[in-house]
Formats: structure tokens, C-alpha cells, sequence
């Protein structure tokens, strides 16, 4: 079965493991040397009406994907942990 990006975003992901909804594909992280798709990733939630920021995203390894159906993907591992993204510097952190 052949999948394009678009046809893969916004389908749901849930775990096997406990049946926990997981949020909706956003993004797909690619190995440009082996031209191979590494992992998948949900991005967080926005907090407070997006005014705080927002949750840390989720990026779950392509190996843990068992099915990727018409609407959702299925995966093996139980509900992931989110990932932290490292702050980028402010422009007076130079200073």
C-alpha cells in the first residue's frame, strides 16, 4: 500500500496497548541518508486557548506503528511520553 504525507495527516493515532487517543499525525520525521520515515509526531496541545503555549509534543517511533487504517494508525507501545523541544535562544541571550 502506498500512503502520501497528506493522505497520512490528520489520522488519528491510538494505542494497542490501553486504547488511549493520542491526538492526530502533524508531522513526519524523515532520514534524509536513507531517504526512510523515522518517526511520526503529534504535536501538543495548545494550553489555555493557546495563550500559555503549548503541551510537548509526541514523536513515536516508525517501528511501533502496527496498522495504518482508513481514519486512525494503530500503534504497539503503550501511550507515549512527550518530548520536550530544546528553547531556541532570544536574540538578548547573546548578550
Amino acid at each position: 500500500m502506498n500512503c502520501r504525507f497528506t493522505d497520512l495527516r490528520h489520522k488519528e493515532v491510538i494505542s494497542a496497548c490501553d486504547g488511549t487517543r493520542i491526538g492526530f499525525i502533524d508531522d513526519v520525521i524523515v532520514d534524509t541518508k536513507c531517504a526512510t520515515v523515522v518517526s511520526i509526531v503529534i504535536f501538543g496541545r495548545p494550553g489555555l486557548c493557546g495563550l500559555i503555549g503549548k503541551c510537548q509534543d509526541y514523536i513515536i517511533p516508525w517501528e511501533k506503528i502496527e496498522l495504518i487504517g482508513e481514519d486512525t494508525v494503530i500503534i504497539s507501545c503503550q501511550t507515549p511520553k512527550p518530548v520536550k523541544k530544546p528553547k531556541k535562544p532570544h536574540f538578548g541571550a547573546k548578550f
